[in-house]
């Protein structure tokens, strides 16, 4: 990734906003700005919510920026502080209820996988944001982010089982929702 040229090297702007140098905080914010938003908006639908996530995620990654070591990249642990925020702000919040019924999950049922292959990249986003929050959750973590199901338990507070309970329907539920996309007519404008 190219930062912009006031600050040439990931290592300049990471010192200058240590020394408190605001265009260089400022600079941070706008390289990273965009790619961390779509992170709180894989968990959080709301865009005010996801938002106000963002920015309690920058004042994390200001306040902890001297315990970046140099170990592994800059911009993955930056994604760790919005990820662990996100979840933060779901736990937080009483009216987002992360489990989801059994009843809800027996009812899917298998499809074809077929149908992933014709998606966009940007329809299956819109899919996984359209899936409960527990299954949203889940996915992201494990799927996206890369956690392990004894690591997403430990950051969620749910068995390693739970957690892997959680993906299956997650899938299943991204398959039927992929299939009955398949089965709809194009509209085309023209």
């Amino acid at each position: 990734m190219q930062l912009p040229p006031q600050f040439s090297a990931e290592e300049e702007l990471i010192a200058g906003c240590l020394s408190g140098n605001r265009q260089a905080q400022r600079q941070l914010y706008e390289t990273y700005s965009r790619r961390l938003m779509a992170i709180c908006l894989r968990y959080l639908k709301d865009q005010e919510q996801a938002e106000d996530v963002m920015i309690q995620s920058f004042m994390k990654i200001f306040e902890k920026l001297s315990q970046f070591q140099g170990k592994g990249s800059f911009e993955g642990w930056m994604k760790r502080i919005v990820v662990t925020q996100a979840l933060m702000a779901i736990r937080s919040n009483r009216s987002l209820i992360l489990a989801v019924s059994l009843e809800d999950a027996e009812r899917i049922q298998e499809p074809a996988t077929e149908a992933l292959n014709q998606l966009e990249a940007a329809e299956l986003m819109e899919l996984v944001q359209s899936l409960p929050l527990g299954y949203r959750t889940v996915f992201n973590l494990f799927a996206i982010e890369g956690y392990s199901h004894q690591e997403i338990g430990e950051l969620l507070g749910i068995t390693e089982s739970t957690s892997k309970s959680q993906l299956n329907r997650a899938r299943s539920v991204l398959k039927e929702k992929i299939t009955s996309l398949q089965l709809q007519p194009k509209i085309t404008n023209g």
